[in-house]
């Protein structure tokens, strides 16, 4: 069934149809690497490749994102997710800290001369414990270790309340701002209806 058009105001509210989510998204970018210390990590921390598991990657996505509902990758099809994570010039990684993992950070290096974060994001319960930092500082110095004119990532309203800051006090600059309007997810059945509980189901009566 097609959604109704809805047209934007762009001078005050502008009433979505139930069913619909929307965000506040804000790219940013970074043209040089910013001088920063390396952040250390400890020892039983490493970064293990996750490309060839799809079922590794979809669980640590799903086990960081729900939270913030992110959905992107729920929704994608196997086939479509397979065309991302086989690419060469894609990198996916998984912060493991010898017992589970704990972190995601994906790089996607297809853009000419440009690297995408794709996503950088933690587990429930391990943000403020240098997690974020390291894997930061991670994609900084392999986004920079080959010759790039930019280094690019977007955010929106539905994450983390201290993702943005945490982006601009790494270096990036915000330089565009859009709105994204979408199905939620959990009335489709993407992801569980008790989930990121902070952004209220709002469905047909």
């Amino acid at each position: 069934m097609t959604s109704p058009q809805v047209m934007l105001n762009l001078d005050g509210y502008t009433d979505l149809p139930p069913g619909k989510i929307a965000a506040i998204v804000t790219y940013l970018e970074m043209r040089s690497p910013p001088p920063m210390s390396p952040a250390e990590a400890p020892g039983t921390w490493t970064l293990q490749r996750l490309n060839v598991d799809h079922s590794r990657y979809r669980t640590l996505y799903r086990r960081i994102g729900e939270p913030w509902l992110w959905f992107s990758r729920v929704v994608m099809p196997d086939e479509e997710l397979s065309g991302i994570l086989d690419d060469p010039k894609v990198e996916a990684y998984a912060l493991h800290d010898g017992t589970d993992d704990i972190g995601l950070l994906e790089l996607d290096f297809r853009p000419e001369r440009e690297v995408e974060l794709a996503f950088l994001g933690l587990a429930p319960g391990i943000i403020g414990k240098g997690a974020g930092r390291f894997l930061m500082s991670e994609a900084i110095r392999r986004a920079f270790a080959q010759p790039i004119d930019r280094f690019f990532v977007h955010t929106c309203s539905l994450d983390h309340p201290a993702a943005l800051t945490f982006y601009m006090r790494a270096g990036f600059t915000p330089y565009r701002r859009a709105i994204e309007v979408s199905d939620d997810p959990r009335l489709q059945g993407f992801l569980p209806r008790e989930c990121a509980p902070q952004i209220p189901v709002i469905a047909d009566l």
